[in-house]
Parts: C-alpha cells; structure tokens; sequence
C-alpha cells in the first residue's frame, strides 16, 4: 500500500513518515517546494498544495490511505480547501482517511464523514512541541518565558505519540469512525512545564504573566488568523475538562503508554540552550 502524508515536513508530520518508513511501508510525501523536502531516499517526494486541490492528482494517483492536516500554513489558517480535496482523494481512490482534527466538526470533517471511504480523527488536546515554537527564543536570550495564565493546567501530548496513533489508524483495521481525543499521561501547568525545563538546562527561568491583549497581540504578530485567536482565547477563559483531562487512547491505539513532558524535556532540552 502507499499512504499520502500531508503536513510531511511538520511537527507531526515528519513522525508520521519516520514510523511509517519503519514498518515498511511506501511513503509519498506531498509538499509545496521539493527543493526544500528532506526525507530518507525510499520516501516518494511529490509537490501540490492543499489550497489549490487541482495540484493534487498526480499526487493521490496509487494511493491507499491519506493523512490529512487541518491548515493551509505554518500559522495555523484553516483549510478552506478540504471538501475539495476529499473529493479529489475520493475520484482517486483513496480507501482511508486519517484526518488531525482541531475543532472535533466543521466542513473538512463532514465531507470525510460523507465521503463513502472509512475514516478517524485524531484530535490533540494540546502539543508539546509548542514550547519550542513558543518559548525557545525566549528562554534562550532573556530567560523568561510569557504566557496568559500560567497555572492552567494541560495533558499536553508528545508529537511522536500523535503519530503513531496516525500510523495505526492508517494501517490497521478496527478505526473506522472513531474520533480520538489524544493526550498526554499527566496534566501539567505552564509553570510545572517551564520548572521541568529549567532543571533540564540548568538555569532557571521566570514566568511572567500577560494580558489578554498583550496575549492577542502575540498571537497576531507569529501570523494567526483571528478565528484561532478567539478560539485560544476561549479555551484559555473557559477551558473544557476535556483539555485537562488524561485519557488512556494512545497507550489502548499503540499498545504502549504515552511519554511524559519530562521525556519530551530530555528529548529536546539542548534546543532551549
């Protein structure tokens, strides 16, 4: 079989091509620029963009399932696109459908679930991996980190553990239907998580609080759309149990326990030095 992973270079995505690679299984890469794809030499490279499903045909030709990300871009814009895109994946003859849902609903999620082909959701309570796209400059010039409500508490989820629920989902039967909430196996702060990160380098760290709009306008300033500023700003307010909540999904998925924000630290302490 052959599986399309989209978002192949991303947080997620590149995992997603690891694991798969490691089982054997024939991998096709799509990506806006070739020349900047890194992949192992048996990885298949193929170039389109998810905001123009046009480019997508030679793409889906021969292929059996599809991991689908929900945005257009690094900044988080949502995939205008998607029904069009489940429909070109449709007339291809794409099977399965792996789709990394951030809202649980909305047009891409109806279209898959219309779209006659078995499919799951995954959906991340929380990433991990956002501490590097939202700390790591910080930590490293001023050692301080900025956030709005720090003692809020999350059951973040390490990027590889995402990805081998993906892989299962895309590869083994019994996911029809499902909509699987991912966390981590613990619910931590902002100020457990920046503790963590201070003993791991060895130097320590201040959390400074912000203001909602201070908190806005950073949002605004790394690219994100208004309709996912208000989304964050929503769970920071009013966050659902759901987001603090430890499930056991990824360990029933996998088989094995999902890994800890330490685990993650270790993993990635020396990019906060």
């Amino acid at each position: 079989m052959t599986v399309l992973v989209t978002g192949a270079t991303g947080t997620v995505g590149r995992h997603i091509v690891a694991q798969l690679v490691q089982k054997g299984v024939q991998v096709r890469a799509l990506t806006r620029n070739r020349k900047n794809a890194r992949f192992p030499e048996n990885v298949e490279v193929v170039e389109g963009d998810l905001m123009s499903p046009e480019t997508l045909t030679p793409a889906l030709r021969g292929v059996t399932a599809l991991y689908l990300i929900p945005s257009s871009d690094q900044a988080g814009s949502t995939l205008e696109t998607g029904p069009e895109v489940i429909e070109q994946a449709v007339k291809a003859g794409i099977q399965r459908i792996t789709f990394l849902t951030l809202y649980g609903e909305g047009p891409v999620e109806e279209a898959i679930q219309h779209s006659g082909q078995q499919w799951t959701f995954i959906q991340p309570v929380g990433f991990m991996a956002n501490a590097l796209d939202d700390w790591r400059e910080s930590i490293r010039e001023e050692g301080v980190v900025q956030v709005l409500n720090g003692t809020a508490k999350g059951a973040l989820i390490h990027e590889r553990d995402i990805a081998a629920v993906a892989v299962a989902t895309l590869l083994e039967d019994g996911h029809h239907g499902q909509c699987y909430t991912l966390t981590g196996p613990e619910a931590i702060s902002t100020v457990e998580a920046v503790e963590l990160i201070s003993k791991a380098i060895g130097k320590d760290i201040k959390v400074e609080e912000l203001t909602e709009e201070q908190a806005r306008q950073q949002w605004r300033e790394k690219g994100y759309d208004e309709e996912s500023i208000h989304f964050f700003m929503e769970m920071n307010n009013n966050p659902p149990a759901i987001g603090y909540t430890v499930l056991p999904t990824v360990e029933k998925v996998t088989g094995r326990p999902a890994k800890t924000f330490a685990e993650w630290v270790a993993e990635h302490k020396s990019q906060f030095m």
